[in-house]
């Protein structure tokens, strides 16, 4: 074939105790757009670290253009025309965005030619960046733009993305996708990694699914259903989550009432809230979206009492608590999940175990007289690994030890198993592959049928929108009013996110 771009044949990596990639063979062809889908752990990482000169393979091999291709390191791949936009980003937000696009080129131009050739390539690929912004002024969307300038500079015949439109609006995602049908037209090929389904129906030509590191099949999305595709992923039948119909718990007070809740952010470059009023009754779930650094981190640390505010701007059950510390609100039932899983909802360092104890001790009465009660603290890890199906050799082992989506299932069993009252999420399903995703929305349905108020802050939509009874967007920490999630279409709720992003105004919170 003369159109085969890259050749991947009989590619296999193990690390001690798991086989990443096991004789993995498939071909991208000019100009095309594959995808690659596969569980968690199914080996999608290695394999595209390895096309990028990030990890050798133990055997098998790769050809570029038919010739062998073995890079050593990632600058290997990108002479060879390989680039890749990964799904947490390296930039650094004190510097403008010519200063981060340089800091990526091994020979960069002189700094006033550079920004005239982003603005020229960022407005023919129709991702508009203005290189004297400074990175730490912009949203998620706008960030992402800069990876791939950066990599468009390159001029690439292969562009990897990972995970790419988790942190994008709706619009955004379509602005993205005609940037690369744009490249696609253009020769480039794109090896393209996602867990949305149906993004990649709309998207890809071909598709390959991995599963536990081996091939198990190819399709071509846009002539079968996300479901097919998910079920080859997992290799089960999957059920949607039931919601069973909503209990009156009699209880005219809200569970969790916030009003007027106004907060100056503690994190460099974040956004601060400003005038937040919600309610949410027992048994309901209030879904919030959002692109991120619109204020998501800040409304769920103002919730869980890891950053205070006057005594009235939080209540739970007409009492208020605005400012009681978070153990204090672990003892009324409130349960809180965040975002960044390493190193704010878990120690990177510590164990399993120990990382059950952080949050549980209160609710799960893990200690006696002062003294921790460690084999009742292992008994309930082992019982939160096994009903979540986290992936470890045991609960001795590190948080950091863990796969992104493992860590993930573990830290939403070990706060959705601890009878809470009230529950506040941010990206419950972050990472995580379509069968663990749909078990912890169940596990969310789960707890407001027992009676929690829950809220649910994320920026994947498929979320809320299977969970959440209300809905509101976040933008630039202003709340939009409540609405039933009931009838809510794509396009509405775009709008309610997108606020008034993209404007070339650099917004100081």
């Amino acid at each position: 074939m003369t159109n085969e771009l890259l050749r991947i044949s009989g590619v296999t990596k193990a690390y001690p105790g798991v086989i990443a990639n096991s004789d993995v063979s498939f071909s991208i062809a000019k100009g095309e757009i594959h995808a690659l889908l596969g569980e968690n752990g199914a080996g999608k990482s290695t394999l595209v670290k390895m096309i990028y000169g990030l990890v050798k393979p133990d055997s098998g091999t790769l050809h570029l253009h038919g010739q062998p291709y073995a890079p050593t390191r990632p600058s290997a791949a990108r002479n060879a025309g390989v680039a890749m936009v990964f799904q947490h980003f390296s930039l650094f937000e004190a510097l403008n965005v010519a200063e981060n696009v340089a800091l990526g080129m091994e020979n960069p131009p002189p700094m006033r030619a550079l920004a005239q050739k982003i603005r020229a390539v960022s407005e023919d690929y129709g991702l508009p960046l203005d290189p004297s912004r400074m990175v730490g002024d912009l949203s998620a969307g706008e960030r992402q733009r800069v990876e791939i300038i950066r990599c468009l500079l390159q001029d690439p015949k292969l562009l990897i993305m990972d995970e790419p439109t988790s942190v994008l609006t709706p619009q955004e995602v379509e602005i993205l996708f005609q940037t690369l049908r744009q490249l696609s037209a253009e020769g480039t090929a794109i090896l393209y990694i996602s867990h949305k389904l149906e993004e990649i129906r709309a998207l890809c030509d071909e598709a390959t699914i991995l599963r536990r590191g081996k091939v198990v099949g190819t399709c071509t999305p846009r002539d079968v259903s996300a479901r097919d595709m998910a079920e080859m992923m997992v290799g089960a039948v999957l059920t949607p989550p039931a919601r069973a119909a909503r209990k009156d718990w009699g209880d005219p007070q809200a569970a969790l009432e916030v009003s007027g809740l106004s907060l100056a952010s503690p994190i460099p470059f974040g956004t601060s809230l400003k005038d937040i009023s919600f309610s949410v009754q027992r048994g309901e779930i209030l879904g919030i979206a959002g692109v991120a650094g619109n204020g998501q981190d800040e409304l769920l640390l103002a919730l869980s009492g890891e950053l205070r505010s006057a005594p009235d701007m939080v209540k739970c059950h007409g009492k208020p608590i605005g400012e009681a510390p978070p153990n204090a609100r672990r003892a009324m039932g409130f349960v809180a999940a965040p975002e960044d899983r390493l190193g704010h909802a878990a120690a990177p360092d510590m164990s399993l175990v120990e990382n059950a104890l952080l949050s549980g001790a209160v609710r799960k009465d893990l200690t006696r007289n002062g003294f921790i009660d460690w084999a009742k603290t292992k008994v309930w890890a082992e019982e939160v690994v096994a009903q979540y199906d986290v992936r470890t050799p045991g609960t001795w082992v590190a948080a950091r030890a863990l796969s992104g989506g493992n860590l993930q299932k573990f830290l939403m069993g070990r706060e959705l198993s601890q009878a809470p009252e009230v529950v506040i999420i941010n990206q419950p399903t972050w990472g995580v592959d379509a069968a663990a995703a749909a078990f912890i929305r169940q596990e969310i349905l789960n707890r407001a049928q027992d009676g929690a108020a829950v809220v649910v802050i994320s920026q994947d939509l498929d979320d809320l929108l299977e969970v959440s009874d209300r809905f509101a967007a976040l933008n630039e920490g202003r709340l939009t009013p409540t609405r039933p999630t009931e009838g809510l279409t794509v396009d509405e709720i775009g709008l309610m996110m997108g606020g008034a992003h993209g404007m070339e105004v650099a917004h100081h919170g």
